[in-house]
């Protein structure tokens, strides 16, 4: 039985580093209820079996996270992006130039956008294809399509033409999309080319707001990582946990937590 019970628990430490992308010894000890000790053990053999890569204070999952595209993702958390989007529209001022990232919650901002009608004179730079199509009729509205390598998960633009179209634009404000956020590593995305982009579009910015909903909040799901600007908000939905938002107030990020919509 004791055998069985580390196997047990062997196994919910793959499971809990492949979800979360990163575990740390106290984590998984208090998660599972046993000594790190223990955890350090489990994690040796776990390493020796090659089912775990051992990092500094924790471990991370060697297994692949399937990226999920962008139509898997408008299924997900719609209030909770609609939410998002509705205050971030709000923080917009006629006149601006404005960056939208590609993603579901800043397609959701596009559309926000589009139905405030006291948006008028703006400039609008994207990336993403939906963002695009939602602007691209909305009278008042000048819109400017990166160019680019066309990621077909992401329906979005990548790659050096359009790193080199964001080197020769400015904006006002920059809304990010992201798999997921972290207070300490920043922008989490499935690869190199996506997060070099995001770096490059947050530097041109004169304010960074990143949407991410609760569930995307202190996950790891992939290995590439966008630096974030010295100063940027993170914009979130009311469900997110406090514990959470309280790590990323301590690194010096500006929290605005949506309210829920009627």
């Amino acid at each position: 039985m004791a055998k069985q019970s580390a196997q047990t628990r062997r196994g919910e430490i793959v499971r809990l580093a492949t979800t979360s992308g990163l575990a740390s010894v106290e984590d998984l000890s208090d998660q599972l209820g046993v000594t790190p000790s223990t955890i350090r053990r489990d994690l040796a053999k776990l390493t020796a079996q090659g089912k775990l890569a051992r990092t500094y204070g924790g471990v991370m999952s060697l297994s692949h996270h399937p990226e999920a595209s962008l139509r898997q993702r408008l299924g997900e958390a719609h209030e909770a992006k609609r939410d998002i989007a509705r205050w971030a529209a709000s923080q917009v001022e006629p006149g601006e130039t404005v960056l939208l990232d590609a993603g579901s919650t800043t397609g959701a901002l596009a559309d926000a956008m589009a139905r405030t009608t006291s948006l008028t004179e703006l400039t609008v730079v994207t990336a993403g294809i939906s963002a695009m199509s939602t602007l691209a009729e909305r009278p008042g509205i000048d819109v400017i399509a990166l160019g680019g390598r066309l990621r077909a998960l992401s329906q979005a633009f990548v790659g050096p033409l359009a790193e080199a179209a964001v080197q020769r634009l400015s904006f006002d404000r920059a809304f990010m999309g992201a798999d997921a956020v972290h207070a300490d590593r920043g922008i989490c995305e499935a690869d190199l080319e996506q997060t070099r982009l995001k770096e490059l579009m947050m530097s041109r910015a004169e304010h960074t707001y990143v949407l991410a909903h609760a569930d995307k909040l202190g996950q790891s799901p992939f290995h590439a990582w966008a630096v974030m600007p010295a100063r940027w908000t993170l914009v979130t939905d009311a469900s997110a946990d406090a514990t959470e938002l309280d790590r990323f107030r301590g690194n010096g990020v500006e929290v605005v937590v949506a309210p829920r919509g009627a």
